[in-house]
Order: C-alpha cells, then sequence, then structure tokens
C-alpha cells in the first residue's frame, strides 16, 4: 500500500507544471559569441504580450516503458489571443512532420489563437483540446459553436518517450495553455521538448530575442524551437566544428554508425514589427538560415516547419470597411531577417545547454551536452567571451 502510494504521488509530481528555473544555465553563460542585441530576457516573451506555457509529463511505467512527453503553448496576445488574431504565415524547409492549420494560415493571412507543440502521436489530442480551451474562453457565436483551425506542431520524441501509449491527454494542453505567462521562458527538458534530442545530445526547447534597428524604430524578434534534429558529425556552434571534436555518447550513431539525418525541428517567429502575410513568410523563410549555422540540413526524415506572426495591426481582422494598416517597406526588413537568424541559431544552441541527461523508453538513454567539455573546444578555438 505505501508503494502504490508512493506511485501516485510520483505521477502527480512529474505531471504537474514546471516552474521556470530562474537559474537556468544558457550558452551566453558559457561565453558562447553570438552576434546582435537581445532583448531583456533574451526570449520570445521579449515581444510584448505574448506567453508562453508548458506541461510536462515524466512517468516510469511497467515493463520499461517510460513516458518523457508534454505540450508548449505559445499564445501571441496571451489571455486576448483568441479575440485578437495576429497576421502570420508559415514555411516547410522539409515537409517530414506536421503543423495543422496551416492551408489556412496560408490562405487567410491571419494566425488564430495559440500554437502549440508536442510529439508526432500527440496531434490529436492537442488539437481537441485546442478548440476545447478556445470554446470555454468563450470563443464562440451565439450558437454556441465556434470554427476553428488550431495550429499544432510536433516533433518525435519515441526514443525516449513511449509514444504509442498516447499519454498526451486534452488536459495538459488545456493546462499548458492556462499556464502560459510572461517573463523568463523555462529550456531544455520541459514541454513538448522534454523527450527531443537534437545533434545526438539531449535537447528540447530553446528561445532567443534580437532588437532590429530600423528607419521606423527598435523592433523585437523572438524565437522559440523545439529542437529534434541532426547527427554530431554536422554540428556546429558559434562558427566551431564542435560536432567533430565531442564524438562520445552519441544517441544513434554509437550503435549504428550508418544511421542517417533524422528527426526535426519546430521554429515560431514572433515579432512586433508591423508585418503583412506575406512579410512573415519571408521571415519564417529565414528561420532556416539560422539552423543552418548550427548545422542542420533539412534531411529527407527531418520534419523542419516554421511560423512566423507580427503583433502588429491589432485590427487586422475587423469586418467591415477597408483598413488603414503599418507596415514597414522590403528594404527595412534586411534588419529583421538579421534578427531572425541570429535569434534561431541561438535558440537551438540555449535549448542543448539547457537540457539534462535523461533515461527513458526502454532504458534508452540520452547525454545533455557537457558544459565543461563544450568551453574546453570553444576556447582552443578562441571562441569564448573574455578570453
Amino acid at each position: 500500500m505505501t508503494q502504490f502510494l508512493y506511485l501516485i504521488f510520483m505521477a502527480f509530481v512529474f505531471t504537474c507544471p514546471v516552474l521556470a528555473d530562474e537559474g537556468a544555465i544558457r550558452a551566453r553563460d558559457l561565453g558562447i559569441p553570438f552576434d546582435g542585441k537581445t532583448g531583456p530576457l533574451n526570449a520570445i516573451t521579449d515581444v510584448k504580450g505574448l506567453t508562453v506555457g508548458h506541461e510536462t509529463i515524466i512517468q516510469d511505467l511497467e515493463n520499461g516503458l517510460a513516458v518523457r512527453t508534454g505540450v508548449t503553448a505559445i499564445l501571441p496576445r496571451g489571455k486576448d489571443s483568441n479575440n485578437t488574431p495576429v497576421f502570420g504565415a508559415s514555411f516547410a524547409l522539409n515537409g517530414n512532420g506536421e503543423m495543422t492549420g496551416t492551408a489556412w494560415l496560408q490562405e487567410s493571412g491571419m494566425l488564430e489563437g495559440p500554437v502549440l507543440i508536442t510529439n508526432t502521436h500527440s496531434v490529436g489530442a492537442v488539437h481537441q483540446a485546442a478548440i476545447e480551451w478556445r470554446v470555454s474562453q468563450g470563443d464562440a457565436d451565439s450558437s454556441g459553436y465556434w470554427w476553428s483551425l488550431p495550429v499544432v506542431a510536433e516533433t518525435w520524441d519515441g526514443y525516449l518517450n513511449d509514444i504509442n501509449g498516447f499519454h498526451v491527454k486534452t488536459e495538459h494542453a488545456k493546462a499548458a495553455l492556462e499556464n502560459a505567462k510572461d517573463g523568463p521562458v523555462q529550456e531544455g527538458n520541459v514541454g513538448g521538448g522534454t523527450g527531443m534530442i537534437c545533434h545526438e545530445f539531449k535537447c528540447g526547447i530553446g528561445t532567443s530575442s534580437r532588437i532590429a534597428k530600423t528607419s521606423d524604430g527598435d523592433f523585437t524578434v523572438g524565437v522559440l524551437v523545439q529542437a529534434n534534429y541532426g547527427l554530431r558529425e554536422t554540428l556546429r556552434i558559434a562558427g566551431v566544428p564542435v560536432g567533430k571534436h565531442l564524438q562520445d555518447d552519441k544517441a544513434y550513431t554509437e550503435e549504428n554508425p550508418t544511421a542517417s539525418e533524422t528527426g526535426s525541428i519546430i521554429i515560431v517567429v514572433a515579432t512586433d514589427a508591423p508585418l503583412l502575410p506575406h512579410q512573415l513568410k519571408r521571415m519564417a523563410k529565414r528561420a532556416a538560415l539560422g539552423l543552418a549555422r548550427n548545422g542542420g540540413i533539412a534531411g529527407n526524415g527531418s520534419g523542419d516547419i516554421f511560423i512566423a506572426f507580427s503583433t502588429a495591426n491589432p485590427k487586422a481582422q475587423q469586418s467591415g470597411p477597408a483598413l488603414n494598416l503599418k507596415a514597414i517597406t522590403n528594404d527595412e526588413m534586411n534588419y529583421l531577417f538579421l534578427a531572425t537568424v541570429e535569434a534561431t541559431e541561438e535558440a537551438i544552441i540555449n535549448a542543448m545547454v539547457a537540457a539534462h541527461d535523461m533515461t527513458g523508453n526502454l532504458g534508452h538513454e540520452v547525454k545533455a551536452i557537457s558544459h565543461e567539455r563544450l568551453k574546453d573546444v570553444m576556447s582552443k578555438f578562441n571562441r569564448l567571451e573574455n578570453e
């Protein structure tokens, strides 16, 4: 009986929301140099009004099965995301993955509601939860029904997680939405990133931001990634071929040297710059360049799908007469392109640095990158700050 109660207690503990770790190590804390000026938090939440929530599920089951998964929610306008859509666009660098709702996003140019990220086999449960949550928020017409096409994206966590056990339920997705807040964003083994792996290191959720100076003023670009891609050999950090120097504890090629590029990455780009949907499509494409800086190649088996949105123009979907919208010129977008590339590059490395070792489904173990060994490699190439 005591053991039974203990298991119940542990299940409760590990399915509760995970609070932001104010003392978490990030890439810059190790002296890794990145270009560009960040926002105050160096996070996607530097875009005013935007909130992020995580729900993390960690359980050990019978017969070696383990749950290592979760849900991450991004609300472009916080609790007002239901009632005030934003201009948006998506881009698939390689389409071996899923992001629901993108057909209407591309057609309408509007992102209506939150963006949620989970594992590959839990998209259905999270999709249903997003609709139920929107209805519960009063997002309905006079008949009590609201037509909704939520944006739900995924990456595969089946190496560490019992993915066919369908452990993500609607209540987990709703909890991520309800827990969403501004301020620091927890990174690494959290939310949808709980069981994710990149460049054969433990990885997960990462975020970063940049301030783009234009002739119209300063604007913020924030990026959040769920990183789950890449083999060790191609990993580069701040231009250093780190993967070639850290050859131990490789998640896939240690056991199978012929393993090919696999995995996926979801990238969410947010900005307060006034942009129209076709301009946001161009922003979403630039996230690919940040991924490439770190050694991502968008392999055949990889789902590399990106979404970008702008929190400017709050009356964008207002019905009635023609609207007076604001948009910066295409020439000024160069500053936003650079900010997107730089923030994406750093967000991915933050996801890797923040992660911790994890043992999961069927005893599979994935090591996090060693901070000390990473610093040693960077130092050899004279790429540490303050050396």
